[in-house]
């Protein structure tokens, strides 16, 4: 699964002060921003997805109505699915962790909401906790989760702003990774993934939480570090996609930091330019740009919310003409225990890798691929025969010209010859 990596910055814990603030102008284009994650919403071919649903609730503009019938797709189909996997033991704390989000920034009592697994019905947050236990479980054995960091991390906050104390050891093996350096993809910092333990570990300390104050703060002062280190000359911390988790977990930790400007003109760039064109990435920056992160839904009232979000009628879509420019596309595929198979096709010029894939396969060359969906959208699950499992701590990891992608099979567009290698890795 595509894992983007993000966030944040340092300084010690001392008093804040606003980033950044809007001039008319930026209020327009987070409107423009508000507006397209609604729209995203009206996809039929795409499951309710609950950060989407979590970044229109943070958000200072509303539409209930539309909000409210998201809400109730998310609990049939969402909740249907997570159910599934719980009874066939499939790791499910991720998803789990950003629906009790979701519902929790919906104000949804979420001890009214059960799980029935093997004719035993459950509450939502019994699931989770269990869930984490379990995760932790596999730390003590395999000093690493179940999942992962990112998850194990999202699942501890959904826990914290919905009132529930973790297991102390829970908490712990978190804030051990962080010293010890297990926040990685690869040899690199994992940004995403230190913003989203910033933002746990933010709510523990605000909580009436049982780990020591000392580790904590030691802990939270080695992520700001990694964070600030992370920044990019152009503004951007980790890469495009990460930069709205950085700053969610700068304006979570309550750091006043000097680069926070250059990261926000950043992503207002961005927006300008149509680079969020994903809803997950669209739903992990609103709130930033909007000087809000998640620790906020733990306070979250539900009254007196601005409904009067309005989407305009749109035109009829647009029908959009392939290419008549052919590029050339080379596809390298290096499987865990064999040398790399080197594959060609002429492709239409801008289509989309998975649909250049799709084009590869039909030549019947020998090349083969299976995708799955995400969150983020669909992914590479089986190329050739050979499967790359999140159980077996192992992805496809895809890169053009030597360089990784930040973006899906789907989001990425090929505009010019290059070499894509799809590469089965490990984590």
């Amino acid at each position: 699964m595509l894992l983007l990596c993000i966030v944040c910055g340092l300084l010690a814990l001392i008093g804040s002060k606003p980033c950044d603030s809007l001039g008319t102008d930026d209020s327009e284009l987070l409107l423009s921003l508000n507006k397209q994650l609604l729209r995203s919403l009206e996809d039929q071919g795409t499951s309710p997805n609950p950060s989407v649903h979590l970044a229109l609730r943070l958000s200072t503009h509303h539409n209930l109505e539309k909000e409210n019938d998201h809400l109730n797709a998310l609990k049939t189909h969402l909740h249907k699915d997570i159910e599934s996997s719980l009874a066939n033991r499939d790791p499910v704390v991720g998803r789990l962790a950003l629906y009790t989000l979701a519902l929790k920034a919906s104000c949804f009592d979420l001890h009214s909401l059960t799980f029935t697994v093997n004719q035993m019905s459950e509450k939502l947050l019994t699931h989770l906790k269990r869930e984490m236990e379990k995760e932790k479980e596999h730390i003590v054995f395999s000093d690493r989760p179940k999942t992962n960091y990112y998850q194990y991390s999202l699942g501890m906050l959904a826990l914290c702003v919905s009132g529930v104390r973790d297991n102390s050891h829970v908490t712990n093996k978190l804030i051990k990774a962080v010293e010890r350096g297990h926040i990685k993809q690869g040899d690199s910092d994992c940004i995403d993934t230190l913003a989203m333990a910033g933002m746990a570990l933010q709510c523990l300390k605000e909580f009436d939480t049982e780990v020591q104050d000392a580790a904590l703060d030691k802990a939270l002062g080695v992520i700001k570090q990694k964070l600030l280190d992370s920044q990019r000359a152009d503004g951007h911390m980790g890469n495009e996609f990460s930069t709205g988790l950085a700053v969610q977990a700068l304006l979570a930790m309550g750091s006043q930091v000097q680069m926070c400007d250059t990261s926000m003109k950043a992503m207002r760039s961005d927006v300008r330019k149509g680079t969020y064109g994903n809803p997950m990435a669209m739903s992990q920056a609103l709130p930033a740009l909007q000087h809000k992160s998640y620790l906020q839904i733990k306070g979250k009232q539900c009254r007196d919310e601005d409904g009067n979000l309005v989407l305009e009628a749109t035109t009829e879509p647009v029908t959009v003409l392939l290419s008549h420019t052919s590029v050339p596309l080379k596809v390298e595929v290096v499987k865990y225990h064999s040398g790399p198979d080197l594959y060609h096709v002429d492709i239409p010029k801008g289509i989309s890798l998975v649909d250049a894939l799709d084009l590869l396969q039909k030549k019947n060359v020998g090349f083969m691929f299976e995708k799955e969906n995400s969150l983020w959208g669909p992914f590479l699950s089986t190329v050739n025969g050979e499967r790359a499992r999140q159980t077996d701590r192992r992805y496809w990891r895809i890169s053009s010209d030597g360089n990784a992608l930040s973006q899906g099979i789907k989001d990425f567009k090929i505009d010019m010859a290059q070499k894509i290698t799809i590469e089965n890795t490990s984590y």
